[in-house]
């Protein structure tokens, strides 16, 4: 988890010092965004920067963010919602998690935005864990209706979150991303971690 979390810290200040021309070329972010940003019309009918951009971009894309306050809110959420999932899972389970929701997270951008613009950011892979972690809170309740009340809270702030920010971001939220990622979790957490 804390390699994932220094990557993308390490990215994001190597392509804040470019912008402010400390260090390599200034346009160094938006070089980074089309090689390694997830851009759906790839998948059509554009032409890639190298020849395995359309597949490699279901990964790189989770590295990349949209500046200081987009990184710094993620790599909190990871810490907190990884700690967890390292805990019920090991290291390989968290990163089974990670990679699967990030994956499942593009995957679903790719089949419902409707934007050319690109998706960047680690918030598919957090959904995720969200989702692994709120199955296992469900499945832990000893009844349906304390599973409801454990859960629920969670679910309406998901989405109240989604709306809201959708709306404040003009649109440019990446709510697809969130909703795969989400259901990658939730379903791989039925398989793996599910407490006894």
């Amino acid at each position: 988890m804390w390699i994932l979390i220094l990557t993308c810290c390490a990215i994001e200040a190597a392509l804040l010092l470019a912008d402010n021309r400390i260090i390599g070329p200034p346009n160094l972010r938006n070089l980074a965004y089309e090689s390694f940003a997830f851009w759906p019309v790839l998948l059509q009918d554009a032409t890639p920067r190298y020849p395995l951009q359309p597949l490699l971009m279901f990964g790189t894309y989770s590295f990349l963010h949209a500046g200081v306050t987009h990184l710094a809110f993620n790599m909190v959420s990871l810490w907190s919602l990884g700690r967890i999932v390292v805990q019920q899972t090991g290291t390989a389970g968290f990163l089974l998690f990670y990679g699967v929701s990030t994956v499942a997270g593009a995957i679903c951008y790719a089949m419902f935005a409707t934007t050319i613009q690109p998706m960047v950011g680690a918030s598919g892979a957090l959904f995720g864990l969200l989702g692994a972690i709120l199955l296992w809170t469900w499945h832990a309740q000893p009844s349906y209706g304390s599973a409801i009340r454990a859960t629920w809270r969670v679910f309406a702030f998901l989405i109240l979150y989604n709306v809201v920010m959708y709306y404040v971001l003009g649109g440019a939220l990446a709510w697809e991303t969130h909703l795969g990622g989400f259901w990658a979790g939730w379903l791989l957490a039925r398989f793996v971690g599910m407490p006894d």
